[in-house]
């Protein structure tokens, strides 16, 4: 992406301005209340997946605008932190309605910065909305408890309170739900906020940012930056190095979670890491095949496959395997691919062309080992089948690697033991799922899955406002939604009143 200069007084720009036919989405800064360029006036280009159109021009900000917002986020949190739950939970229910009634503006530059599905924009409104409703509700159930103690006439109260300014990092590939998550329970706690918006979806995340301005949120509470891919590492370093800054929550790839959480080491401050998956989907040999294959196509390929959650590993008893497999042929065949803009599809595009080079050198791999393609293939352009490759190996890449688009290979094993090692058998630990109609052994099986998430009968993509929502191993560390969420974003204290006079030693 290019940084150039231009000529553009704050004044001018509107806080969303959602593209005409033919346009790129104009973005804007959010700090303290107010719609603004980068002071420096630069800026930077996204362009679109699909026709490599410039979809969205944003500001390039500098460290200086980062602290900025940062600054303005701390100077609005005595006022914030100290305003009741009922107004906070009014602000976030009127958030939530506003968020809703820009659905179609949603689908649409969803569609031209990253490629998406009307589908699974509707998907990211919909689930938004409930992130928005749920963090509404937590506004009266950020709780404490009285504590026993030994020492007569002492009352000992563990009590929480906001922790102060929150840095969300938000990743592209669920760009409403994501921005949202990484604001929503933070607000509801009586923190304020900073979101730095990817720069693959600048446009989408600023518009979240600006409708939920307009709702009422007081001055400085809600803060937004968008910088040019080059400078992300200063950008975030100055953030996070900030004192005012005292969470962080970041959603993306493991390999950029590593550096994130490497800076908040270094200062010391509390991160909430959601990283990357391999997603395992086992299926038992008493499954319910129908009902698998419908999963497992779903999770799979839900926004071609560029899910944390996405079905990425497929493994079949040996028993069931050939019928199986048809069927997940059958299905994946059938879903339709194209540009969203021109017609109702299951499968945009991927997000660029690196995507595309990456699923390709995944099939070449696994098709040079001796793998089986049954469904898709490559492509020579953003808009990818929906592809399955059959007898993969621990020797190749795609068994391991993230491919984050839609390829997805399938693993043949022999029982349960071998499909628990072989499920295992991986550096994330994100969603999983076991399908089997002995539900009791199906449960003893995802209990046995190294992940934060498993679903039982049910597919790996399933997200919900309330959950406990977090991986384990190189997929993150901490948890988002309901009350969870409380216990990430407000501080812990110890408080004791001494009732009645206190004896001491000196």
């Amino acid at each position: 992406m290019q940084v150039f200069p231009v000529q553009v007084s704050p004044v001018q720009l509107s806080p969303v301005q959602v593209p005409v036919q033919g346009e790129p989405a104009q973005v804007s800064l959010l700090i303290n209340g107010d719609a603004t360029g980068a002071r420096d006036g630069l800026t930077f280009k996204r362009h679109s997946p699909l026709d490599g159109s410039i979809a969205s021009l944003a500001p390039a900000a500098s460290v200086q605008d980062a602290v900025a917002a940062v600054q303005a986020a701390s100077a609005a949190f005595p006022s914030w932190s100290a305003t009741g739950p009922g107004e906070r939970r009014q602000l976030l229910m009127r958030a939530a309605e506003a968020i809703q009634a820009r659905a179609q503006s949603f689908a649409d530059i969803m569609a031209l910065e990253t490629g998406a599905s009307a589908g699974w924009a509707r998907f990211n409104v919909q689930l938004a909305v409930s992130v928005l409703l749920e963090a509404a509700a937590l506004t009266t159930q950020v709780s404490g408890e009285v504590i026993p103690s030994d020492v007569p006439g002492n009352l000992a109260l563990a009590v929480r309170q906001p922790a102060g300014v929150v840095l969300g990092i938000a990743a592209w590939n669920a760009p409403v739900i994501l921005a949202v998550r990484a604001i929503a329970t933070p607000l509801a706690c009586g923190n304020t906020v900073v979101l730095k918006g990817s720069g693959l979806c600048p446009a989408t995340h600023g518009l979240v940012m600006h409708t939920l301005q307009a709702v009422g949120f007081p001055r400085g509470v809600l803060n937004f930056i968008t910088n040019a891919p080059a400078d992300a590492a200063t950008v975030v370093e100055a953030m996070v190095a900030h004192p005012s800054v005292r969470r962080v929550s970041f959603m993306g790839s493991t390999q950029v979670g590593r550096r994130i959480a490497s800076a908040c080491a270094n200062h010391l401050k509390p991160v909430v890491l959601e990283l990357g998956g391999k997603a395992p989907f086992v299926v038992l040999d008493d499954a319910d095949l129908d009902a698998a294959a419908r999963a497992a196509v779903f999770g799979a390929f839900a926004n071609s496959g560029q899910t944390c959650m996405a079905t990425e590993r497929i493994i079949v008893d040996r028993t069931v395997a050939d019928a199986f497999v048809q069927k997940l042929a059958d299905r994946a065949a059938g879903l339709p691919l194209g540009d969203p803009r021109e017609a109702a599809v299951a499968l945009g595009a991927v997000v660029d062309m690196n995507a595309v080079k990456l699923c390709n050198a995944l099939i070449d791999d696994a098709l040079a080992q001796g793998g089986r393609l049954v469904a898709g293939g490559k492509s020579n352009t953003t808009l990818m089948p929906a592809t399955l490759i059959d007898h993969v190996t621990p020797s190749m890449r795609l068994y391991r690697e993230e491919a984050f688009g839609p390829v997805t290979g399938i693993v043949r094993v022999s029982g349960v033991e071998e499909a628990v090692a072989c499920a295992n058998d991986n550096e994330y630990g994100l969603a999983s799922a076991v399908f089997g109609r002995d539900v009791g052994r199906a449960i003893a099986v995802a209990r046995r899955i190294e992940s934060g998430i498993c679903h039982v009968n049910g597919a790996t993509v399933h997200d919900e406002a309330q959950m406990p929502f977090g991986g384990m191993k190189e997929s993150g560390m901490g948890r988002f939604g309901g009350k969870a969420g409380i216990d990430a974003f407000t501080d812990l204290r110890w408080l004791t009143v001494q009732t009645t006079p206190r004896d001491y030693a000196f």
